[in-house]
């Protein structure tokens, strides 16, 4: 299954942002840097390019959460879910929410409530990402004390799916959470629940916390399917030793991609906004990625000896670095769909592909010519990657994993 991802970023940061500014997330000042109408032209231009995703034959749209910075400012991804649902009605593309944030929750149940309502609205069409959250998030912009962050996940995830699934009205008496009556209204159409996925940068806690949940494992990077190998491996050896079967759809993956007739027509078009991403969007100052006590002590010490830890500051770093060593999978429809289906698909055994297509700041009109050509070019030839091995993606909506039907485009005859 292969989805669009969107981050909507702050697409017009000056030229000297980096050089300028301490970080794009936390504190960057709004008053210097922003517009609002710009801003709401940047929501509905993503709404669009989402929409067109669904059009171009896309399995899923994906939207995700940030606070307080420039890199990716969606706040509430449900009232952009809640508009993605509504516009897609009638298709067979999943709204997949990359998602609400449960420690900022408070009661959680808020995310329970919409992430229902979600899928009563699209007809069980949701797919359920339920996220840490990053440090920058929840720790500086939230306010969540470091040390309890992942405990109060862990308490919010447990108090989700048992409210999705209790037939009888009960009480939560947790640490961080107390509730006399817990009813929720409205409960979601899919049973027991919507598919879960768990986002994840490769803290080795969260291999454990998926594995022994059966929900699908979300690898989240920047840094390309050769730095992510590692991790990757990793995780499969979790499941394995826990005695899952190694199904692919068991792993989600998220690729930047650029795509165009050639090439070299491809650097021509996306490099500056290649650029644009990883030196403003990702300037972000190292400590604030992992505050003492985030990570447990085992996940520490793995992150320490990970590779992608130790790669070069991307600042040093131009469009051919990034696509050469696989930060960005560009180039030609041939290129694109050869290089995604032996690193990425085959390469760490995923199943749920997420690709970024539009990045840093790449306008609106190059976005939805670079979600056409991946829809028309790539896309087909990579579904069927799995198909001989008979896996079944048990984290998909069950009324979606047939195979896709003609896009909304074709199914409109092409108006």
């Amino acid at each position: 299954k292969i989805s669009a991802f969107h981050l909507m970023p702050y697409r017009d940061l000056p030229a000297d942002f980096e050089k300028r500014y301490e970080s794009v997330w936390v504190t960057p000042p709004w008053w210097e840097l922003a517009d609002a109408s710009r801003v709401g032209q940047y929501y509905n231009w993503t709404l669009d390019e989402l929409t067109y995703a669904a059009k171009c034959g896309f399995d899923g749209v994906c939207t995700n959460e940030h606070h307080q910075n420039a890199y990716g400012f969606m706040p509430s991804p449900n009232l952009m879910g809640s508009v993605l649902a509504r516009a897609t009605s009638g298709t067979d593309v999943a709204i997949v929410q990359m998602g609400a944030t449960l420690p900022t929750s408070n009661p959680p149940l808020r995310v329970a409530e919409e992430y229902a309502m979600l899928d009563c609205i699209s007809g069980g069409r949701l797919v359920a990402g339920l996220p840490l959250g990053s440090p920058m998030d929840v720790n500086l912009c939230y306010g969540i004390t470091p040390m309890e962050h992942r405990e109060r996940y862990r308490e919010a995830f447990a108090l989700t799916l048992k409210a999705w699934q209790a037939r009888e009205v009960f009480a939560w008496n947790g640490r961080y959470f107390q509730l006399a009556t817990v009813n929720l209204w409205p409960r979601p159409i899919q049973e027991p629940h919507p598919p879960v996925w768990v986002p994840g940068s490769g803290s080795i806690s969260t291999f454990d916390f998926a594995v022994e949940r059966d929900v699908c494992y979300c690898f989240l990077s920047y840094s390309g399917a050769r730095s992510a190998k590692t991790m990757m491996d990793a995780y499969w050896r979790v499941v394995a030793e826990k005695g899952r079967d190694l199904n692919p759809y068991r792993a989600g993956f998220l690729q930047l991609v650029v795509v165009a007739e050639s090439d070299a027509r491809a650097e021509e078009k996306f490099a500056r906004h290649v650029e644009y991403f990883y030196h403003k969007c990702l300037h972000v100052p190292g400590m604030w990625f992992s505050p003492p006590g985030n990570q447990d002590y085992r996940s520490l010490v793995a992150s320490m000896a990970n590779p992608v830890r130790r790669a070069e500051n991307p600042k040093n770093l131009r469009y051919r670095d990034f696509v050469d060593k696989g930060y960005v999978i560009a180039g030609s429809p041939a290129t694109v769909r050869d290089r995604l289906k032996e690193e990425v698909i085959e390469g760490l055994h995923v199943g749920n592909l997420m690709v970024l297509l539009q990045i840093g700041s790449m306008p609106h009109e190059l976005a939805l010519e670079n979600i056409e050509l991946f829809g028309r070019e790539v896309l087909p030839g990579l579904r069927p990657v799995w198909d001989d091995e008979g896996w079944v993606n048990h984290w998909w909506p069950e009324r979606l994993r047939r195979r896709a039907q003609p896009s909304m485009a074709a199914a409109a005859g092409g108006a």
